[in-house]
């Protein structure tokens, strides 16, 4: 009997859903400061890549990748350009509207299937990059992979 594993869109909109709902707190306590950087070295030390709690992309983030204007509570890449996550937080009226918009107008084309299967999470892709969004209330989470 072969057991099937979910596709790599469903999962890595499961991760950044989990995501964005557990990050959706403000990082300003100085105590936080400290322990946010312990946690970011020790993920860093880990996987060796690149993780900020305090609103700074990872340096290999592909640029051609549109951002939605906010501040970013989390931004991860998991090194050697294997994937990125980032957590922004937005004072528009639709985060994830606007950040569906700035990837259709970088090139990007939604997958019909992942729309319809859920009003919070969208699925992008161009020649290069699979971008999953999720959307919770001002927050939106954006997954980034190569495509395979």
């Amino acid at each position: 009997m072969s057991t099937m594993k979910p596709p790599r869109v469903v999962t890595a909109i499961a991760i950044a859903g989990i995501v964005a709902t557990l990050l959706t707190g403000c990082f300003g306590n100085p105590v936080e400061d400290l322990v946010n950087r312990g946690v970011e070295d020790a993920v860093e030390g880990a996987t060796g890549g690149d993780v900020s709690l305090g609103g700074e992309l990872p340096t290999d983030f592909p640029t051609s990748v549109p951002l939605i204007d906010g501040k970013i509570g989390v931004a991860a890449g998991a090194g050697n350009a294997d994937g990125w996550m980032v957590v922004i937080t937005s004072t528009a009226a639709d985060p994830l509207a606007d950040a569906a918009t700035a990837l259709e107008g970088a090139g990007f084309a939604e997958d019909p299937a992942a729309a319809a299967a859920s009003e919070v999470a969208r699925v992008f892709s161009n020649d290069e990059y699979l971008v999953a969004l999720v959307g919770s209330g001002e927050t939106v989470t954006y997954t980034v992979t190569v495509q395979p």
